[in-house]
């Protein structure tokens, strides 16, 4: 399958777990990748793991909570390609799971630098682009905490919760000029930020499978399936909307 042949899409947070996943996908199906992170060693196998695929991945450094950073990712995409057909913001950090009188304010304003004014700056960009050139769908990763609530992750709940309202609102944005906004929300994944959590628990991700009807623990791959989808003109009436892809966590 080669749906994303040609096509110019960003990639934030990829050098793990479900951006990573993502950018794979999309460089198999022949899109040129800009995979951006903080983690250039990570990048440089990324790169390397697109050898063979159809289309490409370039790694490009990006601190999400650092709007200079962001600046000089964008300027690079205009000067190099001078167009950009989809985009992925899935950067995003956690913190210690405390009830609110415990957490520290430096956690909470943290979150909210990383997961959503990095989120909104990188959208701010994107739509620009999108918007002069007619076209374009954005996605944006929200969270299984972005639809219920748990106790302990109040400020990271509220950062997913940030992510659905901005993506809803910008959704209704620019649809009559081609752009695209949507959101979707993955349950547990196996990554870095669910391993650390799973080690919480007794069994790991064997006792945190049994929280989820589905009862087991998603691979990356999958959650890269849907994002591509949302990404893909399979979804070109599609804005404005949530997916959950949680294996039944929310549904209960």
């Amino acid at each position: 399958m080669s749906e994303f042949a040609g096509k110019i899409i960003l990639v934030t947070g990829a050098t793990s777990g479900i951006g990573r996943a993502t950018s794979v996908a999309l460089a198999e199906s022949g899109a040129i990748v800009i995979a951006a992170g903080r983690r250039r060693d990570l990048g440089v196998q990324l790169e390397a793991e697109a050898t063979g695929c159809r289309g490409s991945i370039s790694f490009s450094t990006l601190d999400v909570s650092d709007e200079t950073s962001i600046d000089s990712l964008f300027a690079h995409i205009e000067t190099q390609f001078g167009r950009l057909d989809g985009a992925l913001n899935n950067a995003g950090t956690e913190s210690e799971s405390l009830p609110v009188p415990d957490m520290p304010v430096a956690d909470f304003d943290r979150l909210f630098s990383v997961n959503v004014r990095g989120t909104w700056l990188c959208m701010r960009h994107e739509m620009r682009f999108m918007r002069a050139q007619g076209s374009g769908a954005i996605v944006n990763t929200s969270s299984v905490a972005g639809v219920k609530g748990y106790p302990g992750a109040s400020a990271y709940s509220a950062s997913k919760h940030a992510i659905v309202g901005m993506t809803r609102a910008a959704g209704l944005e620019f649809p009559d000029r081609g752009v695209r906004v949507n959101c979707f929300c993955p349950g547990a994944t196996r990554s870095e930020m669910s391993a650390r959590w799973s080690e919480r628990l007794p069994n790991g991700y064997d006792d945190l499978a049994q929280l989820i009807p589905i009862k087991r623990v998603s691979e990356p791959r999958e959650q890269a399936e849907v994002a591509m989808f949302l990404l893909s003109d399979r979804s070109s009436y599609v804005t404005g909307a949530v997916y959950t892809c949680d294996g039944g966590s929310s549904a209960g």
